[in-house]
């Protein structure tokens, strides 16, 4: 549903501006009904989910066993920290002030989209992290063995 990379400011209230190439895509999907949390893998990005691809990956994290500890550190981390957005008449959403403080975030972002999902970057974040290659090597999974690109 959503690819593609996007270069964006924030403005001076945090509020960033819906790539005009995702506005429909948004508003036919979801009715623009949005979710917005951090991305538990790294800090300085955001997740962006239409509400009912959030309400899957939600029901599936809550029915995680509290009994542990990482489990209930995913549980905050995503769906306590979850925001419910909509944009504003001029297509822009509002990154809460704790959201931009832990990730990093301040006037030069990107928006990648990841087919279900948007990941919202701190632009120098992702430059470093573009430089990090992965060896994949001996560690790759079965099913990425099995790729083909």
């Amino acid at each position: 549903m959503f690819y593609g990379e996007t270069a964006l400011n924030l403005d001076s209230k945090g509020r960033l501006a819906i790539p005009v190439k995702y506005r429909k895509t948004i508003a036919d999907a979801c009715e623009n009904k949005l979710v917005l949390t951090y991305n538990p893998y790294e800090n300085d990005s955001l997740w962006l989910y239409p509400q009912f691809e959030w309400e899957k990956v939600r029901d599936s994290i809550s029915k995680l066993s509290t009994f542990d500890p990482s489990h209930r550190a995913l549980q905050r981390r995503l769906i306590g920290s979850a925001y419910h957005i909509e944009p504003d008449k001029g297509s822009r959403i509002l990154l809460p002030v704790t959201l931009r403080q832990v990730t990093s975030m301040d006037k030069k972002i990107v928006m990648l989209g990841l087919g279900s999902k948007f990941e919202i970057w701190n632009e120098e974040a992702m430059i470093k992290s573009r430089h990090v290659i992965p060896e994949l090597s001996g560690d790759a999974s079965d099913a990425m063995n099995k790729l083909v690109l």
